[in-house]
């Protein structure tokens, strides 16, 4: 089965702040590896089918949370790219708040370390402040649209 893969965007305030980037920012090299390979591996590669699957659940109003939980190397022995390298105890419990949209794009809002804080309060809050993120989006989205609507010859993507 020859399918298309996702795409992946992030998104960005107004003033060009990159919520996912700042998050990815602080994470060290094995998470963020581990999420590399999960967005790579997983994430363009099955995009919405993975609302099934212990990877993403849905939040409501066209949020969803992306989970990884593995390693960069269990990963990758997952779907068959790599042998499992040297063990680690270090574990990894990354979400990443994402809206799929268009012609398979997968809007990359924000995330945070679970494993860091798995408090409630924390999830709740992270949650929230991904909701607002993606109201801008739309909102944005919707000043493109009518921008495109009135400049002559234009036609909207």
């Amino acid at each position: 089965m020859d399918r298309q893969q996702w795409h992946a965007e992030v998104f960005a305030q107004d003033n060009g702040f990159e919520p996912y980037i700042h998050f990815t920012d602080e994470l060290d090299d094995f998470q963020f590896t581990a999420l590399d390979a999960a967005i790579e591996n997983i994430l363009v590669v099955r995009g919405i089918d993975l609302v099934s699957t212990e990877w993403l659940k849905p939040l409501g109003q066209g949020l969803h949370e992306f989970r990884v939980r593995h390693t960069e190397d269990e990963i990758l022995h997952m779907f068959g790219a790599g042998e499992i390298g040297a063990s680690t105890k270090k574990k990894v419990l990354l979400r990443v708040f994402v809206h799929f949209h268009g012609e398979r794009v997968v809007l990359l809002l924000s995330g945070y370390d679970k494993g860091d804080d798995p408090s409630d309060r924390r999830q709740e809050k992270a949650i929230a402040k991904a909701r607002q993120y993606l109201t801008e989006w739309r909102s944005q989205e919707t000043r493109r649209k009518a921008t495109s609507r009135k400049s002559p010859g234009s036609t909207p993507k």
